[in-house]
């Protein structure tokens, strides 16, 4: 039986303040007994959000890394940084990577390979645009995006990360993919899978990303391919982040 997974990305959003109190309130509501919560601050809070959730079940990442492990690229942030400051996760090919930094498939591929050198669980966000979807191409995309992956790391190391269908058209927008909408995604990214690998396809997190709130978690997380939710701006909500997580338990 899958863990569910509620993974909270803070993106660009913030200061010490709002860190101490989001993570206070979370720790005060016991999320993590029934299934794993993965904060996602912005790296700079990092060592806050270290401080603050040691000793709790409440496990953090980084939302972006490097490749590269060391070396002169000015304002990276490596794996081997992140792990230093209990990093478990890590959010890789981020839509708003791939579309606003440029990041590649083959990019975004090599990163995957790094963070798993490192002991750090790849979350490897793929999804299409709404002219993708609208051209009728989701499922080309998001396997491309994946085979990308696959031709790097093969179906092993895949089975190490956890993956985040996000499509794009609905991130911040207020929109969101209807629950079967999403899951027709998740259900085709398992049969891709699963042609590689039943027993990986069965085992494999697969979260859904794209305006999740306290209102279309329930029934997003009934669907039998959605392990849980990358969570974005109502992440920045204690109580609806709150609410989001007690429907994934």
């Amino acid at each position: 039986m899958r863990k569910r997974l509620v993974a909270a990305n803070w993106k660009m959003n913030g200061d010490k303040a709002l860190v101490s109190e989001l993570l206070g309130g979370f720790k005060a509501a016991n999320l993590g007994q029934n299934s794993e919560v993965v904060i996602f601050a912005p790296a700079i809070f990092i060592p806050s959000v270290e401080d603050e959730l040691t000793g709790s079940v409440i496990k953090w990442g980084g939302q972006n890394c490097s490749e590269m492990d060391h070396g002169a690229f000015t304002g990276e942030i490596s794996l081997s940084m992140l792990k230093a400051f209990g990093c478990t996760h890590v959010l890789v090919g981020h839509s708003e990577r791939r579309t606003l930094y440029s990041e590649t498939n083959e990019i975004i591929a090599e990163k995957v390979k790094s963070a798993l050198a490192q002991g750090v669980t790849p979350v490897l966000c793929v999804g299409e645009t709404l002219e993708q979807r609208e051209s009728g191409i989701t499922e080309t995309v998001v396997a491309e995006q994946i085979n990308a992956v696959l031709d790097v790391v093969g179906i092993q190391g895949l089975a190490q990360c956890v993956v985040a269908y996000e499509p794009v058209w609905a991130i911040g927008t207020g929109k969101t993919a209807t629950p079967d909408q999403a899951q027709e995604v998740h259900a085709y990214i398992r049969q891709l899978l699963a042609s590689k690998d039943v027993a990986v396809s069965e085992n494999i997190q697969i979260l859904y990303g794209g305006s999740v709130n306290g209102v279309t978690a329930s029934e997003l997380f009934g669907m039998p391919d959605i392990d849980g939710g990358l969570v974005g701006g109502a992440s920045l909500k204690q109580e609806e982040f709150i609410t989001i997580c007690k429907a994934a338990d």
